[in-house]
């Protein structure tokens, strides 16, 4: 019995060493001698020794993973994957002539030259392995690939040997190597480079960015990376907060941009700011008319808004003159006035001041609301005895519009004197907070 190993694996090849002329051998003695070898049985058509095979008569010849291959006087267990080219049964040949010279050699003339066995095809090399000639005898070797165990070639596994930076797939006589996904050979078909995948079309829709191996997707600003790891889907900033813009968010591919409402320009990028139509000139009044900017508009209102038995005797100044009877009980004047302010305001909130424009030494002054303020929104708070401050008193909602007589009574002691003016201020609330 004789140990190989083979592909890491030690087998063992049991072979009957045998003589060739053995196989055929005559009985010597007598027709009924029936005698053979180990790994022979006599064969009486024939009456020659005739090989056992072994793969058929013994049960589970080879164990685990093995292979039984039949062999002259004996059987191989080798590997699954073991590549075995059998050698052909012999054939039956004429006995030899007598040659007086060596073996190896044959006569011409007065001497002996070398037999070339392979080109006579008189060696007995496998029909996988390569027949070389040498002085009186021959060898024979296997392809590169494969390697000699016993009289056979069996296909080296190169991967064992680590050939390949990556994977390597072995195959009969040779190997190959393949590399992991982003990654392709090299020039020497067996190291392995990194691919970039940016340079060669990359699925990215926006940005791609190589790495060791594989590549990276990226988005511009504004939008997300989807789920599939390619494609960017826009974000929509507008869903994710309510105060981006003071009044309205509206989403564009990768941004968003902030609108106002009709008479109010964008300040900056978010804030809404309200247009003065009276100084750019965008508005309809007439030349009897003055412009007043409020909040989102403007209004329209008459120069001369004095109504009997008020006199006008300037711009936003009525008076009422002490000779028409009519005047006795209604302040002496009332100057116009106008303002605006935002809806929704904190309260309460200071948002015009009263200031006398003469006093009289020894007069004592008190403002009130002689008009205007039916649903108590605003109240008066006097600072001293000269002014007095108008204060919001309830947050209101716009549009909407007020009209106030705002009124100072003024009393002097000293010169017996009572009198009052007004202050006609017209308050335009607008429609939104800014």
């Amino acid at each position: 019995m004789q140990g190989v190993c083979v592909s890491n694996l030690c087998v063992c090849i049991c072979v009957s060493v045998l003589l060739r002329s053995a196989i055929s051998q005559p009985p010597t003695e007598s027709d009924t001698y029936t005698e053979c070898t180990d790994g022979y049985h006599w064969d009486p058509q024939t009456e020659h020794c005739k090989d056992i095979n072994e793969c058929e008569t013994i049960p589970d010849a080879c164990k685990g993973e093995m292979k039984c291959f039949n062999h002259y006087g004996g059987y191989l267990c080798l590997p699954r994957s073991a590549s075995v080219i059998p050698a052909p049964e012999p054939a039956n040949t004429p006995p030899e002539t007598f040659n007086p010279c060596p073996l190896g050699y044959e006569p011409q003339g007065d001497s002996c030259v070398d037999v070339d066995e392979c080109e006579r095809d008189e060696h007995d090399c496998q029909p996988s392995q390569q027949c070389i000639n040498t002085l009186g005898a021959f060898t024979c070797q296997c392809p590169d690939g494969y390697r000699k165990v016993g009289t056979e070639c069996i296909d080296i596994d190169e991967c064992r040997y680590r050939y390949c930076q990556h994977r390597c797939v072995n195959v009969p006589g040779s190997f190959s190597c393949q590399c992991e996904p982003g990654f392709q050979l090299a020039g020497n078909n067996r190291s392995c480079i990194d691919v970039n995948e940016c340079d060669m079309g990359a699925p990215c829709s926006q940005r791609c960015y190589n790495t060791y191996g594989t590549f990276l997707c990226r988005c511009d600003q504004g939008y997300e990376l989807g789920p599939d790891g390619f494609a960017c889907n826009d974000i929509d900033e507008c869903s994710y907060s309510s105060y981006l813009c003071q009044y309205q968010c509206v989403n564009e591919p990768g941004k968003f941009s902030c609108v106002c409402p009709e008479g109010y320009q964008l300040l900056g990028t978010r804030l809404c700011q309200d247009i003065n139509e009276c100084e750019t000139g965008e508005h309809q009044c007439t030349e009897t008319q003055t412009c007043v900017n409020i909040h989102g508009r403007y209004q329209c209102v008459d120069a001369n808004r004095c109504q009997e038995p008020y006199v006008q005797v300037s711009d936003n100044r009525c008076v009422c003159p002490v000779s028409k009877p009519a005047c006795r009980d209604l302040p002496f004047s009332i100057v116009h006035r106008y303002m605006t302010i935002t809806s929704e305001r904190s309260v309460p909130s200071d948002i015009f001041q009263i200031q006398a424009t003469s006093v009289s030494p020894g007069a004592y002054n008190t403002f009130r609301i002689r008009s205007g303020d039916e649903n108590g929104d605003f109240y008066i708070r006097q600072i001293n005895n000269i002014s007095a401050m108008l204060v919001l008193a309830r947050a209101v909602s716009g549009p909407r519009e007020y009209t106030l007589d705002l009124e100072m009574v003024s009393v002097n002691p000293l010169l017996s004197y009572h009198g009052s003016s007004a202050l006609r201020l017209s308050i335009y609330v607008g429609p939104y907070t800014f």
